[in-house]
């Protein structure tokens, strides 16, 4: 696998910029110095971390830590849709409903896309499966939260319609 060679200078670039934005932070008194500081040491240690974890992964190239990767970004993202919702489904509803359906949205387009069009040997190489199914994850985050963030509020919004149907036998059928 041949990789790409940064430089300092590649890295310096980026670098310059954060401190512009910290000069602009002074200089017009937003006082955001401190938060932008933490930030950048987060996102560094951040890269550092995530890097060194798709090294051994892409040297593993096995299917049990292709697929735990993926099952930790799924719940990571699990988390998120959660964090996003304004209001929130009790107990395990309130993971379980948006787990199960971004496994089974980004899971299946996922596999459909790396078994019949991009097809690599083999099938579940991380250097393919994983960012795909970041990319994959990315646009079901905000399509389940949208999703789930209407229902919720539609359910509120239509209370006493539910408890009418609920309170006349209505059920799930």
């Amino acid at each position: 696998m041949s990789y790409i060679q940064l430089s300092y200078g590649d890295l310096a670039q980026p670098a310059l910029l954060v401190v512009m934005d910290g000069v602009l932070s002074l200089a017009l008194g937003l006082k955001l110095e401190k938060q932008l500081a933490i930030a950048t040491v987060r996102m560094v240690v951040q890269l550092v971390l995530v890097g060194y974890v798709l090294t051994f992964l892409f040297a593993a190239v096995s299917p049990l830590w292709t697929a735990l990767a993926a099952i930790i970004m799924v719940l990571f993202a699990s988390r998120e849709i959660v964090a996003r919702q304004k209001r929130r489904l009790p107990g395990v509803w309130k993971y379980g409903l948006g787990a199960g359906c971004t496994l089974l949205a980004a899971g299946t387009v996922t596999m459909l896309a790396l078994l019949t069009e991009l097809r690599p040997d083999p099938w579940y190489h991380p250097r393919y499966a994983l960012p795909l199914l970041g990319m994959i994850l990315g646009n079901t985050m905000t399509g389940i939260s949208l999703g789930l963030d209407v229902l919720t509020s539609s359910l509120v919004r239509e209370r006493a319609a539910v408890e009418a149907c609920l309170a006349l036998g209505g059920t799930r059928h």
